[in-house]
């Protein structure tokens, strides 16, 4: 439908008195308002609106410059909606940290449960044995809290020289009291010699006992509890813990560290097959090899004194590869010889292997200090060689072993200490 003015559905009359085609454009208004009528909507070109500053009644949409519009911001704007600023998303750190101390403390469950696994599982496959109810009488009391003493008692069921076939021939071929001082930081390694003369009182079920013999026989004939109350009634020294090792088991265990490295301080020949020949000086040891060396006495003029030295000089080697960062920082390794060691040892009931590794993970062996139990050299007792004890100086040894001062008593008796290499 057309009206006066010119129709938006229709063509524009002609005005009055022009002739036919010469209609004249309107005239586009000056002042920025709007032209009268709708012929202004269908007489804009697009795009020919021009930034409407002086304008107030453009509407959002009319227009690609006006300040209203949705065009594209300016230059330099912060590209907000309408061109607000565009607000910075700040990270939550308090809820990022909140989170990680939480996966934190998860892992650091599931870690400590696993390691209370395994090292339970660890002291389950020691074999157990209670070797203090058997002893009767008094015992020595324990006088330093923190201090611990733990009788190592080694035997040689593998022994070449032993002769199984009397009763009492098994007999214990290493007696070592250790002492560990109360700050944990040192340890004090007292070898007692086997063939000592000493009293062995007699404990219940023992078919042998209350009498003078060589100290090693307690364990034969009375087992741990035997050994333990000797040694006791020997030192005056109470006994917290103890280790008993076959030392035919040390093979598999110097082998699961890898070997050991040890002194030989002269050059000898095995007694024994395959008869290996030690050369002196610095040697690479395997398994083998080492529970070989350390049986050998006969070749030495001083017997077993020499194979003692050779055993602190095992332990020690040991105890350097067991702590080195090649066994500590590799688990696998590490595994190894703990589950190796547990085949070999026999603990008392209260001893857990586990704790000991972690209390003494960071022991070397320049904190370990090797004596031997003073004595005054070999003699004659009833037809057999036995070795007797100097009672003045032993006394002096144990009493700092019971009160916890034995860094005093070594360096007061620093060549009663003997080299373990």
């Amino acid at each position: 439908m057309a009206n006066s003015s010119g129709g938006v559905y229709g063509r524009p009359r002609k005005p009055n008195g022009d002739d036919e085609g010469g209609s004249t454009p309107p005239e586009r208004p000056r002042d920025g308002g709007r032209t009268s009528g709708r012929a202004s909507v269908s007489g804009s070109r697009p795009g020919s609106a021009r930034g409407s500053s002086r304008s107030g009644s453009s509407r959002p949409g009319e227009g690609r410059g006006g300040n209203g519009g949705s065009a594209r911001p300016a230059a330099g704007g912060t590209g907000g909606t309408y061109g607000q600023p565009k607000r910075k998303i700040k990270p939550r750190w308090g809820r990022i940290a909140l989170v990680l101390v939480g996966l934190a403390v998860i892992i650091g469950l599931l870690t400590g449960v696993g390691l209370w696994i395994y090292a339970a599982n660890l002291n389950g496959k020691l074999n157990k044995t209670d070797p203090f109810s058997a002893i009767v009488g008094d015992r020595p009391l324990k006088t330093v809290d923190g201090a611990m003493n733990i009788l190592l008692v080694g035997s040689d069921s593998r022994d070449p020289d032993t002769d199984m076939s009397q009763a009492s021939a098994w007999r214990a071929d290493t007696i070592v009291v250790v002492h560990v001082s109360a700050d944990h930081q040192h340890v004090y390694l007292v070898s007692i010699p086997r063939d000592l003369y000493v009293f062995i009182p007699k404990t219940p079920g023992a078919q042998y006992g209350d009498t003078y013999a060589k100290i090693n026989a307690a364990f034969a004939w009375g087992g741990l509890p035997m050994a333990v109350q000797t040694v006791e009634n020997y030192s005056g020294v109470r006994i917290d813990h103890v280790v008993s090792i076959d030392f035919g088991g040390l093979k598999e265990v110097v082998d699961a560290l890898g070997g050991v490295d040890m002194y030989v301080d002269r050059t000898i020949k095995s007694i024994h097959k395959p008869f290996r020949t030690f050369e002196k000086g610095n040697r690479h040891f395997n398994g083998a090899e080492a529970l070989d060396y350390v049986r050998q006495r006969k070749q030495f003029p001083d017997g077993d004194f020499a194979r003692m030295r050779h055993q602190q000089a095992l332990l020690k080697a040991m105890l350097d590869k067991a702590t080195s960062a090649g066994v500590m920082a590799n688990p696998g390794k590490l595994n190894d010889f703990l589950q190796t060691l547990t085949k070999a040892v026999t603990v008392d009931k209260d001893f857990a292997l586990t704790d000991m590794v972690l209390q003494f993970r960071s022991m070397s062996s320049d904190k370990l200090t090797f004596l031997t139990s003073p004595n005054l050299g070999s003699a004659m007792r009833d037809g057999e060689s036995v070795v007797l004890s100097d009672k003045t100086k032993a006394l002096a040894l144990y009493d700092a072993m019971s009160k916890d001062t034995m860094d005093a008593y070594v360096k007061a008796n620093a060549t009663s200490s003997p080299s373990a290499s």
